[in-house]
């Protein structure tokens, strides 16, 4: 058990907010594009965020720790790469100015942050409790797996998300930006602009990933402070990685099948360890493990997906399944 101070979950805790806080007021005071070079720079200053904090769990904890939150961070990076999928979707279906994309996102990392300390809390607690707990975490990102793999070439409808339908029902939503503001007045009338209901839609999106990314990263550690700290740094990470990827997720044709594969294998680590405490025969799959499975999935998704887009220029991805959400399939576009 990782023996976690009250002093050095204050310390994370309070980087993580310093961080976010930058971010924030960076994208509030000077609202504009963000550039490939900008976003390259910021994507780059998390990553080495990420590592220094890996490195120093390492030295104070062990390489068991260090490992386990390596392998955390990947597996929350990867699934990153679909929220981020499903973001640049939500950009383009409300025709979020570029100016205004970086609030939104901010704002969709914080609100991401929140629900995912919330539910590992929650799933921290229910796996103290419960062992079989193991299991049926297993079983969820299993059978999100199949679902991910079955909807591999669709994407999802935005305008069927049911929270994005109360709120155009029960709010009074303007057909116009103002600039950055959420909220206006017309004619003396407070209205909602679109912007609002491009942040609701991510908001709601962000809870059905949270369904997936924390059973998932339990499949990998069961410290709750290394879960957190994988799923925050994961996060920090999404706005830059947003502008950064946005224009190269067109050539990973194949990133849906490689999440599934990452999805399914750590849902069998998961089942195979509930297995294990109720006999001790059954293997169980290492850390270190699970950590070369998660590179080599990613690798080869990488490489494929590259060498299909050579091939056929045509060929483009989908984010895939995402619960709640109707999927609209590629014969039913245009």
């Amino acid at each position: 058990m990782l023996e976690v101070s009250a002093l050095a979950w204050t310390i994370t805790i309070g980087l993580v907010v310093a961080l976010l806080a930058v971010d924030l007021l960076g994208g509030t005071l000077r609202p504009h594009a963000v550039g490939f070079r900008e976003a390259t720079a910021w994507s780059l200053f998390y990553l080495t965020v990420a590592v220094a904090f890996g490195a120093v769990l390492t030295t104070q904890a062990g390489g068991g720790y260090g490992a386990e939150f390596f392998a955390g961070f990947l597996v929350e990076w990867s699934l990153s790469i679909d929220n981020v999928f499903v973001f640049v979707i939500i950009m383009a279906r409300f025709a979020v100015p570029e100016a205004n994309q970086h609030k939104v996102l901010i704002i969709g990392i914080v609100m991401a942050l929140i629900l995912r300390a919330i539910f590992i809390a929650v799933g921290a607690t229910l796996i103290d409790l419960f062992s079989f707990m193991f299991l049926l975490f297993g079983l969820l990102l299993i059978v999100t797996a199949v679902q991910l793999y079955r909807h591999r070439d669709e994407d999802p409808d935005v305008d069927d998300n049911a929270v994005v339908r109360l709120a155009r029902r029960m709010l009074p939503i303007s057909d116009r930006y103002a600039g950055g503001k959420l909220v206006v007045r017309t004619d003396g009338v407070r209205m909602f602009t679109p912007l609002f209901v491009a942040v609701v839609a991510i908001g709601s999106v962000d809870i059905l990933f949270a369904l997936d990314s924390i059973p998932a990263v339990f499949g990998v550690t069961e410290e709750p402070f290394i879960v957190f700290t994988a799923n925050a740094f994961a996060l920090l990470g999404l706005r830059a990685l947003f502008f950064l990827v946005k224009g190269l997720l067109d050539r990973l044709v194949y990133l849906s099948t490689g999440l599934s594969l990452i999805l399914a294998f750590i849902g069998v680590k998961l089942v195979l360890h509930w297995a294990h405490d109720l006999r001790e025969g059954v293997p169980e799959i290492e850390t270190w493990q699970s950590l070369i499975v998660i590179v080599v999935v990613l690798g080869a998704t990488t490489l494929a997906s590259l060498r299909r887009t050579r091939m056929d220029p045509t060929a483009r991805p989908h984010a895939g399944a995402i619960g709640g959400l109707r999927r609209r399939g590629t014969d039913d576009e245009g």
